[in-house]
């Protein structure tokens, strides 16, 4: 399902993820660049992709389920007073030109386009791959959304269509891989159900990845208005929500600016640890 162009980000001579450019994705899956697999120094995969349980998440993207009604997500649409609904809403997130390409660095340019090919956010993104420490690397991921200069763009979520249980999913998200239910915490919360929904500086999620080495990753990059979305039960992810309660708006020939940074360590780290490579950079 990864077939067609791709870019490998290096720290040192060592590939730590492998970039998904113009995949060939099925349409009910939103089809999107991604990030996969994602390693620590240590070789330890600490992401998934098209798993049995969510076969539209894809590793570390960008994706939105309600664009102006759009679903650029995946999966089913919810619908309010009905529920999640198969409908023929999908778009695609479409690469459409390399800016820049090295070992550790790749930058390009999206359109995120409707059904019909109608293009309802421009994008650039910027990804970069960093040394911290012998067994700490850094993932930054830059992206600015433009919205056409006739109309606004609203991002919407499940949430904001009325679906309960605080899924207002939707903005920079993380599919890890965990052998049992990972640890998910910040400086003063701890477990799934305290931190979705907080905007806490930080948060570190720790399991145990493919090939049993245990993992943690330390992300930061909450935007203004932007809340942490946390799953552990269920399955094992993270992301930067930008519509959990209410839509966001991208104003007629505005932007939205977010950057996110994602330390990818090799063991179980504790707060303080956490904390520190939360401050780095």
């Amino acid at each position: 399902m990864s077939s067609g162009e791709h870019a490998a980000l290096l720290v040192g001579a060592t590939e730590v993820a492998r970039y998904e450019v113009d995949p060939a994705v099925d349409a009910r899956h939103g089809p999107r660049p991604y990030l996969h697999p994602v390693r620590t120094l240590g070789g330890t995969v600490v992401t998934d992709a098209f798993p049995a349980d969510h076969v539209w998440h894809l590793g570390v993207s960008l994706a939105v389920q309600d664009v102006n009604g759009v679903n650029l997500w995946g999966g089913r649409t919810y619908v309010r007073d009905v529920g999640y609904t198969w409908r023929d809403d999908h778009g695609v997130i479409a690469h459409t030109g390399a800016v820049e390409r090295s070992p550790g660095r790749y930058v390009h340019d999206l359109q995120w386009r409707s059904p019909a090919g109608e293009v309802l956010l421009g994008e650039r993104r910027w990804l970069a791959a960093a040394m911290l420490a012998p067994d700490a690397w850094r993932l930054d991921l830059e992206s600015v959304l433009v919205a056409p200069n006739d109309r606004e763009v609203r991002l919407g979520s499940p949430a904001t269509n009325g679906r309960p249980g605080g899924a207002g999913y939707g903005g920079f998200f993380w599919r890890a891989v965990a052998d049992g239910e990972p640890v998910v915490f910040t400086a003063d919360a701890d477990g799934e159900e305290t931190v979705n929904g907080s905007a806490a500086p930080w948060l570190a999620l720790s399991g145990v990845g493919s090939g049993g080495g245990a993992y943690t990753l330390v992300f930061t990059g909450l935007g203004r208005d932007d809340r942490w979305f946390v799953r552990t039960g269920m399955y094992p992810g993270v992301g930067v929500a930008f519509a959990f309660e209410r839509p966001a708006v991208v104003p007629a020939g505005g932007s939205r600016h977010g950057r996110y940074r994602v330390v990818v360590a090799d063991g179980a780290l504790d707060r303080s640890q956490a904390a520190t490579l939360a401050a780095t950079g």
